[in-house]
């Protein structure tokens, strides 16, 4: 089930990636990519990057979204096809962010959300709070 909650990010961080070549940004591609490595790096840090990638990959695909159409309603141009693909694909984009969220990505990469603040705390990976303060200081 756990290799199931990669594939849209897999996915979405492959459409991004293509997306940038097609337009020829090639530093955002090796972002994207770099992005893709982290993804075995089971790290809290790793993930809330990767995260962050995915929701400025959604911001990018709504930019693109609204550009697009602007441009092909004043060419008299249909634009409803595309419209609902590249709304799927922000939407894709924004529940692969959300999957970081789930009980089972938590564990992989030792988040825990503070149910008070809403905040990441270290722990989930067995040991208790106390010990990783011993470790800080």
């Amino acid at each position: 089930m756990t290799a199931l909650a990669f594939f849209p990010i897999v996915f979405s961080l492959l459409l991004l990636g293509a997306h940038f070549f097609r337009v020829g940004a090639v530093p955002a591609v090796a972002a994207v990519v770099v992005l893709m490595v982290l993804l075995v790096i089971r790290k809290p840090w790793a993930a809330r990057l990767v995260q962050a990638g995915l929701v400025f990959g959604l911001v990018e695909w709504l930019r693109t979204l609204i550009i697009l159409t602007i441009e092909r309603i004043h060419a008299g141009l249909p634009y409803q096809r595309m419209l609902i693909i590249l709304g799927a694909v922000a939407l894709t984009a924004l529940i692969s962010a959300l999957l970081f969220q789930t009980r089972s990505l938590r564990r992989i990469y030792g988040l825990r959300v503070d149910k008070d603040t809403g905040k990441d705390t270290p722990g989930d990976d067995g040991r208790d709070t106390a010990s990783l303060e011993n470790e800080a200081s």
